[in-house]
């Protein structure tokens, strides 16, 4: 194993001379000569061992090592009296520590998920102290622990911590085991203090709060003629129920005077032009093309009648998670931006790469033939908000109301459906057996917002899914939503219950989960008995997947750029980021869509809440799209419920060397431009 880890250039330079300034100010220097010092005590005293593994064991402690932890003598003793020389011994501390881990990390998501329960649950109104308990973060002193117990430097002087060039070079060398060290040694491979993760911690929490509040009662937005469009009691949650009402008005023939009241509605939240007063407000008629607000009831006098403008809180919550980033920053050198982090340490796919991923799918014929199609179909010029066209789609024939009932009647209650996921787990071709054991480890929760999965931390715990349940039973939205959230939880619970090594657990990255989680969300309509007859139904989803991965690929562009552009800005105001931010849309969309539509300027790529509450997180969706095509068309003439089994019991390894023992080949969007290709000589 040791010979595996041979030291690079970039890690000596990072842990050579090492000088650190902690939070409280102070610094230690662990010189070259002390280290050196170290390095050939011990190599004396285990000469079997490589040099180059003692060394590079001696500069991760140096390099985070602060005067709190000691002197430099007791620097050089802990070194001399902690450092493994034993297989055994290292092997028996390596499960000691993989157990230890799994019970910390697993009772402190309990603790964050129980505290969080009356924000992220309809448990009836909120309380002031709510929003406290939901920036309370039980875990945010746990690093800092780890490092004034020792824990931390145990790890770091025993298990190397390596490069994502090391991993993409060598991982498909290594056994499960070495794999589960790497994954151990990366967990300690910086140290923030409590005070920074505390403000990340506090930021991410204020965005949510925010974003899961922000209702637009329909019913009491009014066309630029003063007609209410939609039926009482339709509340839509930006972004998600906006676009999803978008899509469904597609089986509706008088739906097109919807969709562009909707696509105002978007273009008034991202301008900021929407008056603050109408957001989660059922009291309050709103005319989007004048702007103006009327009280819905006359006779109620306390409600007040205001058209001031939301000031810029959406750009203010995205800065405010960007500024708490900034303090984290300085604490990974080699990592210093959300970026680095992102695409080197979580996505593990240099962030160039994945760009130009996006480019071929943005810059292919096949979207601009889709278009034509999708134009055909319509009978009417391209609109902006056709990039949500879901017409390839069964679900797409049918009239929302009609879904409705057909889930209404089987989920009245939440129960309903928490009840019936062993028979839907069987549909999607679980074993009966599995059904159980999984439908036993997903519990099912109202969700406030939009809904959500929770993974376990602890073997014992269950996984949790949330949706949103509407007093007259599920709707076809709550529903669509739950199979999505279905599909995280089924991965969460194979690749963490089923898994040979904890520290392994879950999947490469979040674009994998978010890839099971399409897989679920596409067979919505089978589990529910709806079978689709029409014989190019593998061709509408291939044109359907394409276009799908096409408009969301433009979002994280989006999302990436906006992001650079915080960084290179770092003294900008909300005023001036959201005009940035509609600049970026802009250019994508000229660049990219705009051909296609005909139409320039368009911001609607900007609409994402996920851009505003979940910090970068935009990226993985496009890439599940693209993995999700490729574990379809694999899973072609296989059964969906052993094959994602086996798959996710590959855990957390590297993206490409993942699909390559999934699927047999690396992340690419060849096969779905090729099956849209294909599709295109078919459907006319």
């Amino acid at each position: 194993m040791k010979n595996l880890f041979t030291l690079t250039i970039t890690v000596l330079l990072l842990i050579t001379g090492c000088q650190k300034e902690t939070n409280r100010g102070s610094i230690i220097m662990i010189n070259e000569t002390t280290i050196q010092d170290v390095i050939n005590q011990l190599s004396a005293k285990y000469p079997a061992i490589e040099k180059g593994y003692i060394e590079k064991g001696i500069k991760q402690v140096a390099m985070f090592w602060r005067s709190e932890d000691g002197t430099i003598e007791d620097f050089k003793n802990f070194c001399l009296d902690n450092y493994i020389a034993d297989e055994n011994t290292l092997r028996s501390t390596f499960e000691r520590l993989q157990k230890n881990l799994e019970l910390i990390n697993g009772y402190m998501i309990e603790l964050s998920r129980d505290l969080s329960i009356p924000l992220h649950l309809d448990t009836g109104p909120l309380l002031p102290i709510d929003y406290l308990f939901g920036e309370f973060s039980p875990a945010v002193h746990l690093q800092d622990d780890f490092f004034k117990t020792k824990i931390a430097f145990i790890v770091l002087l025993n298990f190397p911590v390596t490069t994502l060039e090391e991993r993409l070079a060598n991982g498909k060398e290594w056994t499960r085991e070495q794999w589960a060290k790497v994954r151990l040694a990366q967990g300690f491979a910086r140290r923030v203090p409590a005070e920074a993760n505390q403000k990340v911690t506090e930021a991410y929490n204020r965005a949510e709060n925010y974003i899961s509040s922000y209702n637009i009662y329909m019913h009491n937005v009014l066309d630029e003629n003063g007609n209410r469009l939609f039926p009482e009691g339709k509340i839509l949650l930006s972004h998600w129920n906006l676009r999803d009402e978008l899509k469904a008005q597609y089986a509706n023939p008088d739906g097109l005077p919807r969709q562009e009241l909707i696509q105002t509605v978007m273009e008034k939240i991202i301008k900021q032009e929407i008056p603050k007063s109408v957001i989660n407000n059922p009291d309050l008629i709103w005319s989007p093309s004048k702007n103006q607000v009327t009280k819905a009831n006359e006779e109620k006098t306390d409600i007040k009648v205001d058209n001031t403008p939301e000031p810029n809180t959406r750009y203010e919550m995205w800065m405010n998670i960007y500024k708490a980033q900034l303090e984290i920053d300085k604490y990974y050198p080699h990592l210093p931006t959300l970026m680095d982090r992102k695409f080197k340490e979580e996505r593990e796919i240099p962030e160039e790469q994945f760009e130009n991923l996006l480019k071929s799918i943005l810059t292919s014929n096949e979207v601009k033939e889709i278009g034509k199609l999708i134009e055909k179909r319509l009978g009417r010029k391209l609109k902006p908000f056709d990039i949500w066209y879901n017409g390839f789609k069964v679900s797409g024939k049918f009239a929302e109301e009609e879904l409705d009932k057909i889930v209404q009647k089987k989920y009245p209650n939440i129960e309903a459906f928490k009840n019936d996921l062993p028979n839907i787990l069987k549909k999607l071709g679980f074993s009966e057996e599995m059904s159980k054991f999984l439908a036993s480890k997903i519990e099912v929760d109202p969700a406030r917002g939009s809904g959500h999965a929770m993974a376990a931390g602890r073997l014992v715990d269950n996984a949790h899914l949330r949706t949103r349940v509407p007093k007259g039973g599920m709707n076809y939205k709550g529903y669509n939503i739950a199979m999505h959230e279905l599909g995280h939880n089924v991965e969460q619970v194979l690749s963490f219950n089923k898994i040979d090594y904890t520290l392994l657990r879950g999947v490469p990255n979040t674009a994998f989960t978010e890839g099971f989680a399409f897989v679920f969300q596409s067979r919505d309509l089978e589990v529910l008995g709806i079978k689709e007859k029409d014989e190019n139904k593998e061709y509408l989803d291939a044109l359907n997947s394409l276009w799908q991965t096409y408009e969301i690929a433009g979002v994280a562009l989006v999302d990436m750029y906006a992001w650079h552009w915080l960084y290179k800005n770092p003294n900008a105001t909300p005023q001036q980021f959201k005009e940035a931010v509609i600049s970026i849309a802009k250019d994508v969309w000229n660049q990219y869509y705009a051909p296609i539509f005909e139409e320039k300027d368009v911001i609607l790529l900007a609409i994402y809440s996920h851009m505003i509450n979940s910090g970068l997180y935009t990226p993985d969706y496009p890439l599940g799209h693209i993995i999700a095509f490729q574990i379809e068309q694999y899973l072609k003439d296989k059964n969906l419920g052993k094959e994602m089994e086996r798959m996710c019991k590959l855990g957390a390894i590297t993206p490409d060397l993942w699909m390559q023992l999934a699927v047999g080949e690396p992340i690419s969007t060849t096969p779905m431009l090729s099956a849209a290709n294909k599709a295109l000589q078919v459907i006319k």
